[in-house]
């Protein structure tokens, strides 16, 4: 099993934290974002860790790590970032946004998950956005479950059936080598026949990973919630960065 880790954004809502370093670099009570999520990984068993670089790339000092040099990042979005990595799309997979920490237990709860296409869920969420009026409720990135199957992901989902369930999606999912595979299909399908907006996203290249998903349930490609329980953050803001001071 091999983990991908997106860290070629801007994270520019971090201020001059991340002026001219990389999110995932930022420090939590002496250890960067992305140090913690990589030995998570590692007491889970993951040793081969890939890392999506783009701005600021030479900040990067991380030992035992392969790194993927995202060279269009100011172009594209999440999706198309992902895709600089797709080689390695060949067996079992976590992709990880690299500015999301979770604990062991949740890391262990990914990694025994046996879907096809899993994401990690949280149905205890809205308490994360209690006082978080820089990063409100309303941002929060959503998924819609009916039973063991995800309906639908995106942005403040606020009404279900009484037979559904909401819950936030970590930014953490598991892909299977099957599911890969398919992963890669689709985007390879899409790029030559695809025009125009894309769910969410003005366009393909645009699209987060959530377009994506989604996608693969619009085309009734069954995708599960890996429902989650333990400590974990988003780190978005300078509230967020304060915020996982105080649970890691």
């Amino acid at each position: 099993m091999k983990a991908i880790i997106l860290s070629a954004g801007y994270g520019s809502r971090l201020g001059n934290f991340t002026k001219e370093l990389p999110k995932s670099l930022v420090d939590i009570n002496g250890k960067s974002i992305i140090k913690r999520q990589i030995e998570t990984f590692q007491n889970n068993g993951i040793k081969d860790i890939i890392v999506i670089v783009g701005p600021n790339k030479d900040k990067f000092q991380l030992n035992d790590i392969e790194y993927v040099v995202d060279k269009n990042f100011h172009e594209h979005e999440q999706l198309s970032s992902l895709m600089a990595a797709s080689k390695y799309f060949q067996n079992d997979i976590i992709i990880s946004f690299g500015d999301v920490i979770v604990d062991d237990k949740i890391m262990n709860q990914v990694v025994e998950s046996t879907n096809e296409f899993g994401i990690a869920v949280d149905l205890n969420w809205e308490k994360n956005y209690v006082n978080r009026d820089q990063h409100p409720k309303s941002e929060a990135e959503n998924v819609l479950i009916n039973g063991n199957e995800i309906l639908e992901l995106r942005k403040n989902i606020s009404e279900c059936k009484e037979n559904e369930k909401i819950g936030e999606c970590l930014g953490l999912m598991k892909l299977s080598r099957k599911g890969s595979k398919i992963f890669l299909d689709k985007y390879s399908e899409l790029e030559i026949s695809h025009r125009g907006k894309f769910h969410n996203a003005s366009s393909l290249e645009k699209a987060l990973i959530s377009d994506m998903i989604q996608e693969l349930i619009d085309s009734e490609i069954n995708v599960e919630p890996i429902y989650v329980s333990g400590k974990w953050c988003e780190i978005d803001t300078i509230q967020d960065l304060k915020k996982a001071e105080e649970i890691f």
